[in-house]
């Protein structure tokens, strides 16, 4: 694969909130920023679709989904890497 389109693909990290359908996740994307005029730390979350091949991911999972091409109606993203794992409670 050509190394320069892969530089130019957006890269997020979210925490895994649903794994119920086959092959992809939903993916809470939350991002932080100050508001223009009042100065406050407002959050802001957005919910991404994103294709898990092996089906590793479960809720609670801190992953990082990288920008991919139409996969689906609505699924745009893929999973790259899974950077902690949930706690599950035994």
């Amino acid at each position: 694969m050509n190394v320069e389109r892969i530089r130019h693909r957006k890269v997020r990290t979210g925490t895994v909130v649903s794994n119920r359908m086959d092959k992809s996740v939903t993916v809470a994307i939350v991002r932080r920023y100050q508001h223009p005029l009042y100065k406050k730390v407002v959050r802001s979350t957005k919910k991404v679709l994103a294709h898990d091949e092996q089906n590793n991911c479960k809720v609670g999972d801190v992953i990082q989904v990288i920008e991919t091409r139409p996969l689906s109606k609505r699924k745009r993203w893929r999973v790259q890497s899974v950077i902690t794992a949930a706690q599950t409670a035994d």
